[in-house]
C-alpha cells in the first residue's frame, strides 16, 4: 500500500520503546539476554505455540497478560527453560528482576526464552539477576539499541531479523517495529520461534490480538524449516498509543491500514526465518493457484514446503516435480491430481514440468540454470477454483544435520 514505508529504528522505532540486549552468561560469549521497554503501559496481545510441551516463561507471560496491558518483555537465549527444575519460579523471578529495576509492577512484564530444552537456570540465575541489573541501566533508543536485542535473542541463527515501518493513520504517523529468531525447530502452529513487535499506534485490546492473529496466521503460520514446533514459540505485540492517533475500536479503514502494515513486516519477518534456516542454501516460495478455496490452497502449500523430499531435490537442484505432487497428495486436502500444472521459477527463469498431472519433456539444464538462485518459486496450479496461498520453507542440507548432530556441544 502507497500508505506503508520501510524506516530504521527496528524494535526502537516506535515513540516512548527503547531496548538493549548484553552478555550475560548464559552463553560462552554471544549476548544472550536483551529487554524491551515502554515509557508507558501498552496494550499488549500474544500468539503461542500449540505445542503440548510448553516452556515455563509462556505460562508466565501468558498470566501476566491476562489484563491486556504491559510495559516490558525480558528475553534470554542459550537456555529454553523449558521442561527444567523451577522452571516457573524462574521465569518469574526474571520479571520480578526486571520489574525492579524498571519500578513497574511484575506482572506489566513479559518473559521469553529460548536455547537447549530441559536444562535448569538456577545455576546462572545470579548471573541473570545481575545482567538484568545492567541491561535496565543501559536501555536506549535507536538503531544501536534494537540491533543489540535482535542479536541477544538469537541462538543458531545466521543473521538477524529486524524490521520497522510507518503508516499515516488518522493523520498521525504510526510506527510498528520488530525484532524476531528462528532458524531450526521451526513449524509455527500460532505465531513464530520468538517475535516481538513494538507499535505507538493506539488500538483496542481486543482488535490488537485480533489484527496479531490474523497476521501471523497469514505470515508465520506459513513457513516450515524442519516439521518441528518449538515449545517455546511466542509472538507479542505492545501497543502504546504515543503516536496519538484517535484510538482504534472497529474494524474501520484505520484498521485496515494497521494490519495490512503489521502483515507486510511479519510476512517478510516470515521469509526471512525460513530463508535462515539452519543450513539451507535455497529460500522456497511455494504459491497454490485455482484452488477451491483458501484453506485447501494453504494446506498443501505447507505440505509441500514442509516435505523432506522436495527440499532435499532444491538443495540437489533436482526438478523432481513427483515429489511435490506427492505431498500434495498426503497434504489430507481434497483435489483432483490430473489437472494439476507445476513449474518451477526464479532469476534464472522459468520452466514446466508438469502438466495435468503428467510429467513433460523439459530442458534438464535449464532446469538445473532455473533451480541454481536462492530463492525458488513452485507453483501449483490446481485448475479447481480462484483461491490462492503462499508459503515459504528452505532446502534441507548436509549442515542440518551436522548443525543439529552437536546442538548441545
Amino acid at each position: 500500500m502507497e500508505n506503508e514505508q520501510w524506516t530504521i529504528g527496528g524494535i526502537c522505532a516506535a515513540k516512548g520503546f527503547t531496548a538493549g540486549g548484553i552478555h550475560c552468561g548464559l552463553k560462552k560469549k554471544k549476548p544472550d539476554l536483551a529487554i524491551i521497554y515502554s515509557q508507558v503501559p501498552a496494550n499488549a496481545a500474544a500468539t503461542y505455540t500449540l505445542n503440548a510441551v510448553k516452556a515455563a516463561p509462556l505460562h508466565v507471560s501468558k498470566h501476566h497478560l491476562a489484563s491486556g496491558t504491559l510495559q516490558a518483555a525480558i528475553i534470554n537465549s542459550g537456555n529454553a527453560n523449558a521442561c527444567a527444575p523451577d522452571g516457573e519460579e524462574n521465569a518469574i523471578a526474571m520479571c520480578k528482576y526486571a520489574a525492579d529495576e524498571l519500578g513497574i509492577p511484575a506482572t506489566e512484564v513479559a518473559v521469553s526464552s529460548t536455547g537447549v530444552i530441559g536444562v535448569s537456570m538456577t545455576p546462572k540465575m545470579d548471573l541473570v539477576k545481575d545482567g538484568v541489573a545492567v541491561l535496565c541501566k543501559s536501555l536506549a533508543t535507536g538503531e544501536a539499541a534494537s540491533d543489540a536485542a535482535a542479536q541477544a535473542i538469537m541462538t543458531t541463527d545466521l543473521t538477524k531479523k529486524e524490521l520497522a515501518m510507518q503508516c499515516t493513520i488518522g493523520g498521525k504517523t504510526v510506527h510498528i517495529g520488530a525484532i524476531a529468531k528462528g532458524s531450526g525447530m521451526i513449524h509455527p502452529n500460532m505465531g513464530t520461534m520468538l517475535c516481538f513487535i513494538t507499535t505507538d499506534a493506539a488500538i483496542e485490546k481486543s482488535l490488537l490480538q485480533k489484527a496479531l492473529s490474523h497476521t501471523v496466521n497469514y505470515s508465520f503460520n506459513r513457513i516450515s524449516v524442519d516439521g518441528d514446533t518449538s515449545t517455546n514459540d511466542f509472538c507479542l505485540i505492545m501497543a502504546n498509543g504515543m503516536a496519538g492517533n484517535d484510538e482504534i475500536t472497529s474494524e474501520n479503514a484505520d484498521y485496515a491500514v494497521f494490519l495490512q502494515a503489521l502483515t507486510t513486516i511479519c510476512e517478510k519477518l516470515a521469509r526471512a526465518i525460513a530463508a535462515d534456516g539452519e543450513g539451507a542454501t535455497h529460500l522456497i516460495t511455494c504459491t497454490v493457484a485455482n484452488a477451491p478455496c483458501e484453506e485447501t490452497a494453504t494446506t498443501i502449500a505447507r505440505s509441500i514446503i514442509a516435505s523432506s523430499l522436495v527440499k532435499s531435490a532444491i538443495f540437489g537442484k533436482d526438478a523432481n516435480w513427483g515429489r511435490i505432487l506427492c505431498a500434495a497428495g498426503y497434504s489430507g486436502a481434497a483435489f483432483d491430481p490430473k489437472l494439476v500444472t507445476i513449474s518451477f521459477a526464479s532469476e534464472g527463469g522459468e520452466i514446466t514440468v508438469c502438466e495435468n498431472g503428467q510429467g513433460l519433456a523439459f530442458d534438464e539444464d535449464l532446469a538445473k540454470k532455473v533451480l541454481t538462485p536462492h530463492e525458488i518459486i513452485i507453483h501449483f496450479n490446481m485448475k479447481q477454483g480462484v483461491a490462492t496461498s503462499t508459503c515459504w520453507g528452505c532446502d534441507l542440507t548436509y549442515d542440518y544435520v551436522k548443525i543439529n548432530g552437536d546442538y548441545r556441544s
